[in-house]
């Protein structure tokens, strides 16, 4: 399960507004198949991975991080439906789906066609590789990721405003990695006046997943540029599972102070700036006591010279 989870969460980015689900047939103790949701989210990971295992699905089973599917689609057979047909003998799921459309129905189909079915496998793993998805279904916005570069100051610029670079070429390459896990990207008004940012993917071999590009603004429309007048219009974006905000200060401190930050990826550099910008302005706390509980800490790395600090929001 968790090497099915590793298969989903590549495609992570590429499949909204389906979730990325990853999957693997085993025969025999080997891997037979493999498959994660296809770009656009047409084929299923379970229809690639049938496809991959042939006829040595026969007899096998099957491990999805998520409960196929049972909704009838014009792009295709439900999941439900094809794994019965290839002979799979036994699924493990991560997790149930949470979408109406399916919820329990997957899993009553294949107990029907007399396959054995586990669920429960694997969970965690499975809900962190599709928590875009989840968050979408179950919250009715996209998951929100804040990415900050700072220096070990909490600094994000000079008092002039020069923030290039503050981290280093390591750290600058994820933060492509995370552009192409994303669907969309946003960034404030006064970043785009002051940068004029591509918001691209320019890492070899990923270009082709740049996200789309959101503005926050009040002002006018901008060619190329999807339009949040507020944070809150996030729960309009019904065809976004991961959304990356990339600053300012002001951007930041609005998705902060609404509480719709659900993970900050801080790049931290090795280095001071003293007097200069900080990363967040206020966000709604008048005392020490209520900022404690409501983050916990992730597991970080070392890119080059920096430090990538992972933080998750805690909410019940």
């Amino acid at each position: 399960m968790l090497e099915a989870a590793r298969l989903g969460e590549a495609a992570r980015g590429r499949t909204a507004p389906n979730p990325n689900v990853g999957c693997l047939i085993v025969k025999d103790g080997e891997v037979v198949g493999r498959g994660a949701t296809a770009p656009g989210g047409r084929p299923h990971a379970e229809a690639v991975a049938l496809a991959d295992a042939g006829t040595k699905a026969k007899g096998a089973t099957l491990y999805t991080t998520l409960e196929p599917c049972a909704h009838a689609s014009e792009r295709g057979p439900t999941c439900s439906t094809l794994i019965p047909e290839a002979g799979i003998a036994r699924v493990v799921i991560g997790i149930k789906d949470p979408d109406p459309r399916t919820a329990g129905q997957g899993i009553k189909l294949l107990k029907a066609a007399g396959i054995e079915v586990k669920t429960g496998v694997g969970r965690e793993f499975s809900k962190d590789s599709m928590s875009g998805y989840l968050s979408r279904v179950e919250r009715g916005r996209p998951r929100i990721t804040l990415k900050l570069a700072l220096s070990i100051d909490g600094k994000i610029a000079l008092p002039s405003g020069e923030s290039k670079w503050i981290t280093g070429e390591d750290a600058r390459a994820h933060v492509h990695l995370e552009r192409a896990s994303s669907d969309m990207i946003l960034v404030g008004r006064g970043t785009y006046m002051a940068d004029q940012p591509k918001l691209d993917v320019r890492l070899p071999g990923l270009e082709q997943w740049s996200p789309r590009r959101a503005l926050l603004t009040r002002g006018e429309a901008v060619k190329g540029w999807e339009i949040l007048s507020s944070p809150k219009d996030v729960y309009r974006l019904h065809d976004v599972n991961d959304l990356l905000v990339e600053g300012g200060s002001a951007t930041a401190t609005a998705f902060l102070a609404a509480d719709l930050v659900d993970r900050i990826l801080i790049y931290r550099a090795p280095i001071l700036v003293g007097e200069g910008k900080s990363s967040v302005g206020y966000i709604g706390l008048d005392a020490i006591a209520d900022a404690h509980g409501r983050w916990k800490a992730g597991d970080g790395s070392r890119l080059g010279i920096d430090r990538l600090e992972v933080y998750e929001r805690v909410r019940n």
